[in-house]
Parts: structure tokens; C-alpha cells; sequence
């Protein structure tokens, strides 16, 4: 890798004030991504700042009907938070899913959603639910956070704060894994919430998408059934050496429909 400065923030304004001292400085959460890319050259940051000694960016709590869950929590204990299991099995059972042991004890869902991979499992969950992405600075609804292929609204310097996840009637997540990364090839997040049905798919395209078509499906007739005869667009699809835009976008539908029928 490239020669660069480490910092180790203790605070969000240190981490702020650290930010503003580089040339080029970068945000470091769990380092799951940034990491590797940093090993790969792929990246020059002047200035690395990681976020884990900030205490206040940790931690599963309620607030009143709201489970708020912080940016640098990690997949580990949202998998295995009474709290979240309590609150919505999905989301617990989702970040159980995700890669290997050493990854859910490192990583964090603020350095995931942050990042958009467009094959990580937290952005199906963040969209899928309508949290709010709350910032050093504002709060971002989940269906103006993600923008493109490792793309989100955040502007430069902007550090995530907290995910506000409103409480769904019911939710289940259904994921075809890759069998070597565990990220999904195709994974849907289906949720049932006071303001109507959401289904946000993640590992077909360059970004994670709510698809129109089943919400319309299941507003009328919440079964696996009704997703009969739907499918992704094989035209907006990713295609590459583990799968082709057609089999995504078959996926999508054998994935929504698994979900669905988990928990009618």
C-alpha cells in the first residue's frame, strides 16, 4: 500500500478537525473495504482517520417506537441483539448473513452503507424499511441516500451518525449468496409497513433498488403468489463471471418470493 497518515479519532469532531488537516483524507469504519483497497493500491488517501474509537457511534436502543442502531455497530451485535430480534427479526437475520465470522466482528453497518457496495446486505435493509440515515449534519431518507454504484448523498466529509428504523408489521430478507464471499448475488428485503410495502433488492444492479412491480403485487395480495410472473429487468442487471443479467434477474423474483412466503 501507499504511505499515508493514521489517524485515530476520539471524538466526531476530532475526527471532523482530522479530516480538515490532510491533502486527501479518507474515513475508516471497520476497514472491511478500505482496507483490501488500500493493499491493492487502488487508493491513496494522504490521511486514513478511523472512527472506532468513538464510543457514541455504537450502540442498539429504542427510542420510543423507533430502534436506533449506530454507524459503527457491528454486523455481529445487530445479529445478535435481543433488541433487534425483537424488533425486526429480518434485520437481525440479515446481518447474520453477512460474510464470514471475522467480518461481522469487524465490520459495521455504517461503513457498509456508506460504502453502497452494490452487493452488500444492509442497503436492501435500510431501503427496504424507510430508515433515516441521520448525519453529523441532517437526516437522509433511505430513498434519497443511495444514488449510484458505490455512490449516496453523503457530501464530502460527512460522517454517519445513526440508522432510525421505523417499525414494520412484518419483514424478511431472502439472499443467493456467493458461495465464496457471501456477498449477494441477489438479495431482497421485503417489509409490510404502516406506510404500504416495500421491496428493495440488492446484487442484481449497480445499486440497490425498491421494485415497483411486486410493491403493487403485494399491496393487493401480500402471497408468494402474487409475485408469480415477476422478475428484475435483465437490461438494468449486472452481469458478470458469477452471474449473468438474465439469471439475476430471474433471481429476483425466486428471491422475493422466498421471503414473502417466510413469513405470510
Amino acid at each position: 500500500m501507499y504511505e499515508f497518515t493514521y489517524h485515530r479519532a476520539t471524538s466526531l469532531a476530532d475526527a471532523k478537525a482530522k479530516m480538515g488537516q490532510g491533502d486527501d483524507p479518507t474515513l475508516m469504519a471497520g476497514g472491511m473495504t478500505l482496507i483490501p483497497t488500500l493493499k491493492q493500491r487502488l487508493a491513496m488517501p494522504s490521511d486514513v482517520i478511523d472512527l472506532g474509537g468513538i464510543a457514541d457511534l455504537s450502540g442498539i436502543r429504542m427510542d420510543g417506537d423507533t430502534l436506533v442502531i449506530g454507524a459503527m455497530t457491528k454486523h455481529h451485535s445487530v445479529a445478535s441483539s435481543d433488541v433487534v430480534k425483537a424488533f425486526c427479526p429480518a434485520l437481525a437475520e440479515l446481518a447474520g448473513l453477512i460474510g464470514d465470522p471475522m467480518v461481522r466482528n469487524r465490520g459495521t453497518i455504517g461503513g457498509s452503507v456508506a460504502n453502497n457496495d452494490p452487493a452488500a446486505d444492509y442497503p436492501s435493509a435500510v431501503l427496504g424499511l424507510g430508515a433515516t440515515v441521520v448525519t453529523d449534519t441532517r437526516e437522509i431518507a433511505a430513498d434519497a441516500f443511495f444514488t449510484g454504484m458505490f455512490e449516496t448523498a453523503l457530501e464530502e466529509g460527512e460522517i454517519v451518525r445513526e440508522f432510525r428504523f421505523p417499525k414494520p408489521k412484518r419483514a424478511a430478507y431472502s439472499k443467493f449468496p456467493n458461495p465464496a464471499s457471501r456477498y449477494a448475488i441477489v438479495g431482497v428485503f421485503v417489509a409490510e409497513a404502516a406506510d404500504g410495502i416495500r421491496v428493495a433488492v440488492t446484487g442484481a444492479a449497480p445499486c440497490v433498488f425498491r421494485h415497483g412491480g411486486m410493491e403493487a403485487a403485494l399491496a393487493g395480495n401480500f402471497s408468494a403468489g402474487a409475485l408469480d410472473g415477476l422478475k428484475g429487468d435483465a437490461g438494468a442487471m449486472n452481469s458478470d463471471i458469477h452471474a449473468s443479467a438474465e439469471y439475476r434477474a430471474h433471481l429476483v423474483g425466486v428471491m422475493a418470493r422466498r421471503a414473502v412466503a417466510s413469513i405470510v
